[in-house]
């Protein structure tokens, strides 16, 4: 039963023509269908492998035609796409502790008072973002975004470096985040630091897997 696996790849290849990334999709592929080709005990013809092969995965002009278009998404524009979402995330939270120390306004004071309410919440959201930038990356770039993943992470963790720098060193006063900023918070926010990377890995795992 190794003629449909070599005619699957012999199109697959044929169909990814050059793109830049066609060894390391192959060789994935390749791995799949071996994994597929041990569950086709049941199947008597060289057609049925075949036809399951492509029922599992998708015909080799289809997935020739989803890697081409997936060329489209340029690796730089994720990354930047990502950079500036933390950039937001970091600036939006910015000029509300600024605004609520600065000036007394109710609605202002009202929603600091529900913000500093939900740390948690908020903390597994931000944990939501990072898996989602690795889930993305890995869905659209596949083994090929392993080295955009990390670039990308290195770059967007500025804003939270920059903070912590300007926290520590009473840059920022600490005032400006009470009730938050206790000796748990401090403990909590270094441990989520931590975990970012691992957990955008996770994601980009799991999108990387989504994209076959």
């Amino acid at each position: 039963m190794e003629r449909p696996k070599s005619d699957f790849l012999r199109q697959l290849d044929k169909g990814l023509g050059s793109h830049q990334d066609r060894q390391s999709i192959l060789l994935e592929y390749e791995a799949h269908i071996d994994e597929i080709l041990l569950e086709t005990s049941d199947c008597s013809t060289e057609e049925q492998v075949m036809d399951r092969l492509v029922s599992r995965l998708g015909s080799p002009s289809e997935i020739a035609a989803m890697w081409q278009e997936e060329l489209s998404v340029t690796p730089s524009n994720m990354k930047w796409l990502f950079i500036l979402l933390n950039i937001v995330f970091f600036g939006g939270g910015s000029i509300i502790t600024l605004a609520h120390n600065l000036y007394e306004w109710s609605w202002l004071t009202a929603l600091w008072g529900h913000l500093t309410s939900i740390p948690t919440l908020i903390a597994f959201l931000y944990l939501f973002f990072w898996a989602l930038l690795g889930y993305e990356i890995g869905k659209g770039f596949g083994h090929g975004g392993r080295r955009l993943l990390r670039k990308t992470f290195l770059l967007a963790l500025i804003p939270n470096i920059v903070l912590m720098i300007l926290t520590v060193f009473e840059i920022i006063p600490h005032s400006w985040f009470a009730p938050l900023l206790t000796k748990t918070f401090i403990i909590a926010c270094i441990i989520f630091t931590i975990i970012l990377y691992p957990v955008s890995l996770l994601g980009y795992r799991w999108g990387r897997n989504a994209s076959i």
